[in-house]
């Protein structure tokens, strides 16, 4: 399962850097780490399942009933790949 590193729109590897600088420091070396970390994730999921992991997480916070129909096996599996992947880019970049 491996992405194409490039796949993944600017857009989008801006909002994930953005996002993990305000969790780990607005700093230079944050956004090397967070840098690092999108390019480690880019490597491993590819762009379509990276966004299915994250209409996921956002349905599942969003709660109720919708979110209910976001946890069954198939919607895991998909997480699973992206978390395996978080893992990866936190012991590589971090």
């Amino acid at each position: 399962m491996t992405g194409g590193v490039n796949d993944y729109p600017t857009a989008a590897r801006a909002e994930y850097v953005f996002a993990c600088m305000n969790t780990n420091g607005r700093t230079q070396e944050a956004l090397r780490q967070c840098s690092c970390a999108i390019d480690v994730i880019a490597s491993a999921v590819p762009y379509s399942d990276y966004e299915k992991a994250e209409t996921i997480l956002r349905m599942r916070h969003a709660g109720g009933y919708l979110a209910q129909e976001f946890r069954i096996p198939v919607s895991n599996s998909i997480l699973r790949q992206l978390e395996e992947a978080q893992a990866e880019a936190d012991f590589t970049c971090f």
